[in-house]
């Protein structure tokens, strides 16, 4: 795996993990933005969508849009990635809890 693609697939962690923290398991792609770029992903708008999308290509969110914004849920997949339960292939393996 090179650099870029460990770079995505730890950003697509970041976006499960958060969405798993809300509520009601969903954010807009502006939160996860700021989200984003709290952990260092400082990337483009259209750079998050194609994750979203991608995200929903491997069942671990549902999408959705609200006006021009597209609105991700995670998923009980994306759930039993966030917990260690099963792994979604291309997302970064979260670290075990100690």
């Amino acid at each position: 795996m090179n650099y870029d693609e460990h770079m995505t697939q730890d950003a697509r962690l970041i976006i499960l993990r958060e969405l798993a923290a809300q509520p009601d398991g969903r954010l807009n792609e502006v939160l996860l933005e700021k989200v984003l770029d709290a952990f260092g992903h400082r990337r483009s708008r259209d750079w998050i969508r194609t994750q979203l999308r991608k995200l929903a290509e491997l069942g671990a969110v549902r999408n959705s849009e609200a006006g021009t914004v597209l609105v991700a849920a995670i998923t009980r997949a994306g759930m039993d990635h966030v917990e260690r339960r099963s792994f979604v292939e291309g997302v970064a393996r979260p670290s075990p809890e100690l």
